[in-house]
Order: C-alpha cells, then structure tokens, then sequence
C-alpha cells in the first residue's frame, strides 16, 4: 500500500512538474513592452507592418520562444538577447513557435525581435511568447527618458543596407532597418522609437501612387481608415529624411507618376519648397512642443551644387518655428544605397549635431 502511495505522489509531483516547465504569455501581457504602431486585435493577434517595430520581453530562466504568422513570408526579424548581436529569423506564412532563447544561463535576460523589412512585405502576427524550462516573465523595463519619430524612405528603411555587391538588391533580406543611421542614434540615446518609413517615398511625387502625407496618420499603412491615435506616442523629437526620390522623379516626365502628379510640367520651386512646409506643418499640429530636425543625405540630393538644401532652408523659414532645425548629411559619393559602415557615420555626425543643440 505504501509502495503504491509513493507511486501516486511521484506521478503528481511529474505532473505539477511539467505544468511548471511552461507557460504562455499572450500578446496583451502587460509584461510585454512594444515600440512601434502595433494593431491590436481582439482576438488575432498584435499586428505589425512598420519598419524596426520591436516587442520586448524581459524574463528569468533560459528558454523563450514566439509565435508568429506572416503574411506573405517575406519578413526578417532581428533577435537580440541581452543586447548582443542580432541573429536572423524568417517568418513562414503558418502560425508557429520560433525558437529566440535556449541554453541560457539560469538568470535574468530580454529578448527582442525587431522587424527588419518594410510594409510591402506583407503584415506579420505575434501572438505571445512561450516560456520553458521553468522560465519566468520579468516586469518591463522603466520608460525611457527620449523619444524618437523617424519619417524616412529607403535610407531610414536600412533599403539594401546589407547587399555587398552594392547591386541595390530588392531581395528582403538585404534590407535591415537595424543597422541604419536613425536605429544607431535610437540606440546611443536608449529611445523609444517609432519609424514611418518606406523605401521610394516622397513628399511630392513618388515612385508608386502613395505620398509621404498619405500614409504618415496610419496605423496600417495599406489601410486608409486605419488612422493613427497620436496621444498614444509624443515623441521629444522627430526625424525627417524626405526629399531624395522627389529631386530624381520631377526630372522623369514619362513616368506615369509625374503626369499624375504635375501634369505635362515639372513643379517649381515654390511648390516644391511649399509643399515640403505643408508636410511638415502636419508634423507639427500633431506635436505641438516636439523638437523636429529637418534632414538629408547622404544620397545625390546633397551634392555640391544641389539646390535641394535651400529648398528647405526656405521651407523651415517659412514656418518661423524656433524648435524647427535643418542637418544635411554629406554626399557618400559611392554607389548604391548606404551599407552599414555609411549609415554610422552618418549616425555619429547627427548625434553629435543633436548633443550640440538639443543637449541631450
């Protein structure tokens, strides 16, 4: 009889054993910490389209996994443990658990995912992280002093940042918002941060049908009633790098762009320079008190004898606005788009640029 006791009491301490090993933290866990315009659904999961979208999670133990479904598979998340070196997941088009932690120390950790690719990849569902081997959830880390807003196309995007033939590759996995000049100033600065960005996008005139002022106000950028609450995120400044694919498109009068856009004439400068105020006057009646720096580079559009820095120059000046400040980059004066050694120095120039005047 006793033996047969002994037995039983085994089994349930197995039993409450193996409950323990795992647990499941659902995508609305407090515990959870989000940067980025996330879409939370009911009962689908947080949804997530932006560039450098990140989701946090700070924990006790070894292993952590994520449950994810992407929409199209073409969407690369960067991991980060411990703020170490990233490593590279691609998302499958199935709701699964990927692997982010294991054989861990036994101690307290965070992991990160970040969203490398754009929104033209598709959309991605997180739904919660499973923790294993008795690992625990932490509380979030305290909110940060700074934050940042980043509106930007491919430069910001991080477009081809890792093609080293410097062919410009369009395969996503060269893309890699993680390695450009605005995630290295978020990170210098620990921000929070959010990215409206995308690669082609313009101010007057795209590569594609969709403009800058289109889709800045979105939640999902593909879809127009899906406007964004801006009382959810003020951030101390905001970082505006726009301009470079209107001073190649309103030199090409054949593409179907321009006709839509200007006509059968190309625009003047006093459209140009009001509509880059326009835009940013949008910024501002959003951000009443934000810091905004107006900048470009480090492509064609400042080169020596590039008219497009007055262009803006004037735009500011028109908006008499004493927290409105302009930086331009150098001209990298390489081919193709910046790779990762570009991005940090333009990084360290506006760092130093935003220490000086903002004296952060």
């Amino acid at each position: 009889m006793n033996k047969r006791i002994l037995i039983y009491f085994l089994l349930l301490v197995l039993v409450i054993g193996c409950q323990k090993s795992s647990q499941f933290i659902d995508y609305k866990n407090n515990r959870i910490d989000y940067m980025g315009r996330i879409n939370f659904t009911d009962s689908s999961g947080a949804e997530i389209y932006w560039s450098a979208t990140t989701i946090k999670l700070n924990f006790e133990g070894t292993t952590v996994k994520a449950l994810l479904k992407d929409e199209n598979g073409d969407n690369y998340f960067n991991v980060i443990v411990d703020n170490g070196e990233p490593t590279i997941i691609r998302l499958d088009t199935n709701k699964s658990f990927y692997t982010l932690t294991n054989n861990l120390e036994d101690n307290e950790h965070s992991v990160k995912i970040y969203k490398r690719t754009e929104w033209n990849r598709g959309k991605t569902w997180f739904y919660g992280f499973r923790l294993e081997n008795g690992t625990k959830p932490l509380p979030r880390s305290p909110e940060k002093k700074h934050k940042i807003e980043f509106y930007g196309d491919s430069i910001t995007a991080g477009y081809a940042a890792e093609d080293t033939s410097g062919n410009d590759s369009p395969d996503s996995i060269f893309t890699n918002c993680y390695v450009t000049y605005a995630a290295l100033v978020a990170r210098h600065f620990d921000a929070e941060y959010s990215f409206i960005v995308k690669s082609g996008i313009g101010i007057t005139i795209s590569w594609f049908p969709t403009l800058i002022s289109d889709i800045y106000n979105l939640t999902d950028p593909q879809d127009p009633e899906s406007k964004w609450d801006f009382s959810k995120f003020t951030p101390d400044l905001v970082i505006i790098n726009l301009f470079q694919n209107d001073s190649w498109l309103i030199n090409m009068p054949e593409r179907e762009e321009f006709k839509a856009n200007f006509g059968t004439q190309k625009p003047s400068e006093k459209f140009l320079i009001d509509s880059y105020s326009n835009f940013v006057r949008a910024i501002r009646d959003k951000y009443p008190k934000t810091k905004i720096i107006c900048m470009l580079g480090n492509l064609g559009i400042t080169k020596e004898g590039s008219p497009w820095k007055g262009y803006v120059r004037k735009a500011i000046a028109n908006l008499n606005d004493s927290n409105i400040y302009t930086f331009f980059e150098p001209y990298k004066n390489t081919h193709g788009h910046p790779n990762p050694a570009e991005h940090k120095v333009m990084a360290e120039d506006l760092i130093k640029f935003i220490e000086q005047t903002l004296g952060w």
